[in-house]
């Protein structure tokens, strides 16, 4: 009887996770499928082209000698939303091969246009792609994956990002009504505010969070103060703040609140890693002393810090190597192209590094200190 009954929930179960899934599949199928016709939504100017006529692509080279093949592109379209919907046009664009600073446009695509007014003759020049599918798409998809695939888990993850999207943007707006005077206050408090927010979320009120916060607010805030430390000793040598981009305020304070949320994501993800697999070997063995405990959480640390570090160094890498080969490009040394490019991303790293290999031992004494009580409880 008692086998028929665990079956019998085994296949209810299994029927749910089907309707879930399906339901899943048709609602990002009804999104998808909306943005391609949510034109009337937008403010600016919406062009669907719907042919397109080249001509003969033309070899051009500049004082480097880089090569590239240049060619000029006819789009006809009629505009999708505002005061002259339905109205054709011709656009003339010109795409390079490498696409550094352009895009070629086929038929289909939806481009975000400006129109013009010359003496009584409408025309309209292209701004760029609509790209709200692609978008929502994505969206729907890790959303959809975290719901089927971790369930109730996958839900909180989600939301603490969503919420910290949210406290985001509000800083953002808070340190633009401040003219950026302010800063690193503002983001330093994030910061505390993104870790309790998220540990909370994904952990629940437990010790577990408790220790976690503490090992990560604890490890970003050393990693800090080191650098603060040698930028004092250093007088700062070496540092090419006018290599931000796009910088309108005071850089030394946004270099460090930029520095400060990377290092707390990297601390975080390895305290959570270290404090959980602490926590289920505690759980298993309940015999464990503190000095095991602590042992035990230097192997782990020491195991995930080295992948860690190198997930960083990749991200880094991958963020300045299309700027760098154009520096290289045209004609730049390596020792400029590094300064102008990689040199304050290096110095992240290392901080954030620094972090990393600070957070295991913390991460391992708190827990040591804290997980016995916690269990027993």
């Amino acid at each position: 009887m008692g086998r028929a009954v665990i079956v019998q929930k085994l296949k209810l179960q299994s029927t749910v996770r089907w309707w879930a899934w399906l339901i899943a599949l048709i609602l990002g199928a009804v999104l998808v499928m909306g943005t391609q016709h949510d034109a009337v939504f937008y403010h600016d100017p919406i062009l669907k082209v719907t042919a397109v006529q080249h001509q003969k692509p033309t070899k051009i080279t500049d004082n480097f000698q880089n090569e590239d093949w240049q060619t000029q592109q006819t789009l006809t379209g009629h505009l999708l939303n505002g005061k002259y919907q339905g109205r054709s046009l011709t656009i003339s664009n010109t795409y390079s091969a490498s696409g550094a600073m352009d895009q070629r446009y086929r038929v289909g695509s939806q481009l975000f246009v400006v129109l013009h007014h010359h003496a009584g003759q409408l025309s309209a020049t292209v701004k760029g792609y609509k790209r709200d599918t692609a978008l929502v798409f994505m969206l729907w998809l890790v959303v959809g994956l975290l719901l089927l695939i971790m369930r109730f888990s996958g839900l909180m993850a989600f939301l603490s990002v969503a919420a910290n999207g949210v406290l985001f943007l509000l800083a953002i707006l808070l340190n633009g009504s401040t003219q950026g005077a302010q800063v690193l206050w503002i983001f330093g408090s994030l910061a505390v505010v993104f870790a309790a927010l998220t540990l909370w979320l994904v952990l629940g009120r437990t010790r577990q969070m408790l220790i976690t916060l503490a090992t990560t607010l604890g490890g970003t805030l050393c990693a800090i103060l080191v650098a603060l430390l040698v930028f004092h000793v250093t007088h700062e040598k070496g540092m090419f703040y006018e290599s931000m981009q796009y910088v309108t305020q005071l850089p030394r304070p946004l270099f460090l609140a930029e520095t400060l949320l990377g290092s707390l994501g990297a601390v975080m993800d390895e305290s959570t890693d270290i404090i959980s697999s602490l926590y289920a070997l505690k759980r298993e063995r309940p015999e464990l002393t503190s000095m095991q405990i602590f042992k035990s959480g230097r192997q782990i640390g020491s195991t995930i810090m080295g992948p860690l570090i190198n997930v960083l160094f990749f991200i880094f890498v991958a963020d300045t190597f299309p700027m760098a080969l154009l520096y290289l490009k045209n004609g730049n040394s390596w020792g400029y192209t590094f300064s102008m490019n990689m040199s304050m991303g290096v110095v992240q790293s290392l901080i954030s590094g620094i972090g990393i290999v600070l957070a295991v031992p913390l991460a391992s004494y708190l827990a040591s200190r804290w997980l016995p009580k916690e269990v027993r409880a």
